[in-house]
């Protein structure tokens, strides 16, 4: 078995679990492609208003199709013990991980891809203006995202509570990111600070303005805490009561 056999094993067992196609896919790509939509048609600058209204909701596919995804398909392996026994095979630890975080980055930037295409067809939102920019920002966000939720698992006792758990973190990332509009405009300074912080913020910062310095440090030091939590705090069989 090879890292190319984990990658498949997640992809394959992501797209026939019904309920998690609904949850990070259908739902995330509904939204990110519904409500551009609906801008354009409801408002005088209706362009201008999807556009943005697009680049916020990367937010919200890279919270459920990348952080949601993985935290809840490994908590759920865990629990079966399915990660122990691939532990027992001639995988490495680093290649167990490494193939359910490259299956679920995969599967984010495909389904952010072709949110992207669906707008530029129905809300005539048009294509990035800094390409570079908002793929390098797309890519390094959903790594990102992918890593925090495979180290977020070591906070979810049991996988019954997963995408229970996951769900303040998502409506962090998606409100201060502005997948929920211009909510955070109304928030006090200090607060729309904090948020700017948040990894999201920074995907949909680079898209909006095709700046990459800030966002990589910014999505560079969020990848780091997240390699020391996994290394340091990551379960590999169910809690004992």
């Amino acid at each position: 078995m090879t890292f190319a056999a984990t990658y498949k094993l997640g992809a394959r067992l992501f797209w026939r679990d019904k309920a998690m196609l609904a949850a990070s896919v259908v739902t995330p790509a509904g939204l990110a492609v519904g409500m551009p939509v609906l801008m354009r048609h409801v408002q005088a600058d209706g362009v201008a208003a999807a556009t943005e209204i697009f680049r916020g909701s990367a937010a919200i596919i890279l919270s459920l199709t990348a952080f949601m995804n993985i935290a809840v398909a490994l908590s759920t392996r865990r629990d079966q013990l399915i990660l122990k026994r691939l532990r027992a095979t001639r995988l490495t630890d680093g290649q167990i991980l490494a193939g359910e975080i490259a299956s679920t980055v995969t599967q984010a930037v495909v389904v952010l891809l072709a949110c992207l295409a669906a707008v530029m067809v129905l809300a005539e939102v048009p294509f990035p203006a800094h390409p570079a920019a908002f793929f390098g920002a797309v890519l390094g966000g959903a790594v990102t995202m992918a890593l925090l939720g495979a180290a977020y698992t070591a906070l979810i006792p049991r996988s019954e509570l997963a995408a229970a758990m996951v769900m303040p973190f998502f409506l962090v990332c998606a409100v201060g990111a502005g997948g929920m509009g211009p909510l955070v405009q109304y928030l006090p300074g200090w607060l729309q600070n904090a948020f700017g912080l948040l990894p999201t913020s920074a995907v949909v910062h680079a898209m909006r303005t095709g700046e990459l310095a800030m966002p990589a440090l910014n999505l560079a030091v969020w990848t780091l805490v997240a390699l020391v939590a996994i290394r340091l705090r990551f379960r590999w069989e169910p809690r004992r009561s």
